[in-house]
């Protein structure tokens, strides 16, 4: 089942949208504004975002969460406003959603603009990180992360063909990847999920690589993997 970011602010539009969604058979989770969407990107396997561009006053708006989104995870969205000022349009357009609806709009356009987004996003990108290849910096695709591991000052990126580094810490990666791909074993390792060949209390392997796992983190495992 596909599931729906819903991103609004409002109690009754966001339910409204939630109801002819999950008739049509998608699975919603709601968000009433940016920090609880990205709370939930981090830990969902999300499909699509619908997100509203005004999330209420002195809140981050919709338009700097989907470029938060393009920049962060392969995840599309659609913005959804009553604003139809240029400028807004505009702004909204430079960060490349996949529709963008004006209310009040009829339901049938919320479903075509959702399965045409869903339909297209097999053709999305795949969020990259900076880092190092020895004198220059090169952008790696998450996909191809295997383990992060914390080498003093800097970071290690293993990757089935090479080893990238960055000058950076684990606790700033974690706030840069998504907990539904990447997960923390150990206090100097970060793990693809998608990745793990298999593992035990004491560690899980990679590319016929033993990795360390901690007690302190031994929880979060078994719960995310």
């Amino acid at each position: 089942m596909k599931i729906i970011l819903l991103v609004e602010d409002d109690f009754l539009n966001r339910r409204l949208s939630k109801k002819v969604l999950t008739e049509n058979g998608y699975r919603v989770l709601e968000a009433k504004n940016a920090k609880e969407a990205l709370e939930t990107l981090k830990k969902e396997q999300i499909s699509l975002a619908i997100l509203d561009i005004n999330l209420g006053e002195d809140e981050q708006d919709g338009i700097s969460l989907g470029q938060q989104i393009k920049d962060r995870y392969a995840v599309p969205f659609i913005y959804v406003t009553a604003y139809d000022n240029s400028e807004v349009i505009n702004r909204a357009v430079a960060t490349t959603p996949y529709s963008y609806l004006t209310k009040p709009f009829k339901n049938v356009d919320l479903i075509t603009s959702v399965e045409i987004a869903i339909r297209q996003s097999g053709k999305k990108h795949v969020p990259k990180i900076p880092v190092k290849d020895g004198d220059y910096t090169t952008e790696l695709p998450i996909d191809e992360i295997n383990y992060i591991e914390s080498d003093g000052n800097y970071l290690l990126f293993h990757t089935d063909k090479q080893t990238y580094t960055s000058r950076s810490t684990l606790k700033h990666v974690l706030e840069e990847l998504s907990e539904s791909v990447f997960v923390q074993v150990h206090r100097a390792y970060v793990v693809n999920k998608a990745k793990i060949e298999k593992f035990n209390r004491k560690a899980v392997i990679i590319n016929n690589t033993e990795i360390p796992v901690s007690k302190n983190y031994m929880e979060g495992i078994t719960n995310n993997i």
